[in-house]
């Protein structure tokens, strides 16, 4: 069975992105199931970074720690992955001086690219001696590379594709003079599967949610969604506005709402604390409102090109007084899509904020998924009414929901406050009226739980340990349990972490342990389960360094809380 771990280091600057791209988009098209994920420092020129791409015959969906080769474009980068170096990994390039008992061989990757006219090349160079070892030769890479590169310029992707070319041979004259070798062999015609990362999916999934109106200030890592979409603006008729800061992105998103569009806010937790003032006015005007929280670790600037899971209670308790809200969280490309898609209907029927939460691990990643539905694309229900001259926006109503108008459809007067109002949405401080203001919108918390995604179960179905995990942990977890066929374990993966069903209790209460695993220092979905559902949870895993678990991570963990768990 194929799956080869590849890992590039250098310093930013050197290329590692495009080549985590361009390699990727290669090894699907020839055949080959892939995934990319990286890790990157928080500077431009300098410092440490790596990518990963995994090469198999079958799905893999999942960050791993295992190295089988480590191409090194600089010396310097070595110390930095050192603990995940193996005695079996194999160490190319930039390797003369490591002291290490691993099969090493020295290759001058920028050497060569100067041989060629400049080491703005190196990254083809690399990319040809890689595709050497996958046998995908010139005739299949020549037209990615003329495609890619000639959008700049005719000898710039001559020259990539000379560099490749030379990178290519000393791919080939390294395996006929060394006894290394890969099982490589494309597994099925991938045509019908698509690539993307999060970012992709997520600003793909707003389109189909019919987002005509995006406005952010950039923030990684949820600056994805923004150029994603910005980049499509014209396809799709989208108005792309970059603020002058998170407050005003929000405040611009009310005001493309109650204009009658449908907008999109993206950004990174210190962006979101900004916005909080803004998001308890959707709470109280019933504006909709849809909001991409990309999470980085905190607080304050924190790590802020690492991940983490650590945003959950300020999407939870963002926001001064009590009106309701959803939370989702999705964790594959798929639920990116529908579930961004499904915000804007819920936050448009309701009248309600809807919170999309990812990470920079998600968001950065590349998948091999299933097609996205195209029909869905162009589907997406409309909540908004034409008014008449007795309108009153703040109607009351038996499920407290009031008609939206939006001005100019229709004859009446649209007005909506941010303090207490009447129900033609003038300022009040009749107390019999607030009181009714606030069960009229707290009242949507029944509605809502007719739209709570259910969460997804894999694993053995007559479980002993029930494992609950949320967002971008899902695949990790999966590939785990599938290398731990014997165990009796099950997992529940939230997509929608609020607000919760007690319907979902009965997994809970036929496990004998219960593991929470999530990115934070805290175990906030613990918490909240505990909060809102009553259940017992045993144990959790927890991880708050920056980086996401590896399988080996989980698979190591479970071994030992099963094991505990047998001998009492």
């Amino acid at each position: 069975m194929l799956d080869i771990s590849l890992v590039f280091c250098g310093s930013a600057g050197q290329g590692l992105q495009t080549i985590e791209y361009i390699l990727t988009q290669l090894i699907k098209k020839a055949g080959y199931y892939t995934f990319a994920t990286k890790e990157y420092m928080s500077r431009i020129h300098g410092g440490s970074n790596s990518s990963e791409i995994r090469i198999s015959d079958h799905i893999v969906s999942a960050f791993v720690s295992r190295i089988d080769m480590l191409i090194l474009l600089s010396t310097d980068t070595f110390p930095h992955l050192v603990d995940r170096v193996s005695p079996d990994t194999v160490i190319v390039g930039a390797c003369h001086d490591l002291s290490s008992p691993n099969k090493k061989y020295m290759i001058d990757f920028e050497k060569i690219a100067l041989e060629i006219g400049s080491k703005r090349y190196t990254n083809s160079v690399v990319m040809g001696f890689i595709l050497a070892f996958l046998k995908i030769e010139a005739s299949f890479y020549e037209p990615f590379f003329t495609q890619y590169y000639g959008a700049k310029s005719k000898e710039l992707a001559e020259k990539n594709i000379v560099a490749a070319q030379i990178g290519y041979k000393a791919g080939v004259a390294f395996l006929n003079t060394n006894s290394i070798s890969f099982y490589a062999k494309p597994s099925v015609d991938l045509n019908h599967k698509i690539l993307l990362n999060g970012s992709e999916a997520l600003a793909l999934g707003a389109i189909a949610g019919g987002c005509n109106f995006i406005a952010a200030y950039p923030m990684s890592p949820s600056t994805g969604v923004l150029t994603q979409l910005a980049s499509l603006s014209h396809e799709f008729d989208i108005v792309v506005e970059q603020a002058e800061d998170e407050i005003a992105a929000i405040n611009m998103g009310l005001g493309a709402w109650y204009a009658g569009g449908r907008a999109l806010v993206t950004t990174s937790g210190g962006g979101f604390a900004l916005m909080c003032e803004s998001l308890s006015l959707s709470g109280m005007t019933e504006t909709p409102m849809v909001i991409n929280l990309a999470q980085r670790p905190g607080p304050a600037t924190g790590l802020p090109t690492r991940t983490e899971q650590g945003d959950l209670n300020l999407a939870l308790f963002a926001g001064h007084g009590e009106f309701p809200r959803v939370i989702l969280a999705p964790g594959t490309i798929d639920q990116a899509f529908s579930l961004m898609q499904k915000a804007f209907y819920l936050a448009d029927k309701y009248q309600i904020p809807v919170i999309v939460l990812s990470d920079q691990f998600f968001v950065d990643s590349y998948f091999v998924s299933q097609p996205l539905d195209a029909l869905s694309m162009a589907i997406y229900d409309q909540h908004i009414v034409k008014t008449d001259a007795t309108y009153q926006r703040y109607q009351l109503t038996a499920d407290g929901i009031s008609p939206r108008g939006i001005p100019g459809f229709g004859d009446g007067l649209v007005c909506v406050d941010s303090d207490e109002h009447t129900e033609a949405g003038y300022i009040t401080e009749d107390f019999e009226v607030r009181t009714k203001m606030v069960q009229k919108r707290l009242k949507k918390f029944e509605l809502l739980q007719t739209e709570i995604a259910v969460p997804d179960f894999f694993g053995k179905k007559d479980y002993k340990t029930l494992i609950v995990c949320w967002g971008s942990n899902y695949f990790v977890i999966k590939e785990a349990l599938d290398l731990l066929p014997h165990a009796e374990i099950g997992c529940l993966h939230f997509s929608q972490v609020y607000p919760l069903s007690r319907e979902i209790i009965p997994y809970f209460t036929r496990a004998q342990k219960t593991i929470v695993i999530e990115n934070n220092a805290t175990g906030q979905l613990a918490q909240l389960l505990k909060q809102q559902l009553n259940v017992h949870i045993n144990a959790t895993l927890l991880k708050y360094n920056g980086l996401p678990f590896t399988v080996e991570e989980i698979v190591i963990a479970l071994k030992k809380y099963t094991q505990d768990h047998e001998n009492g």
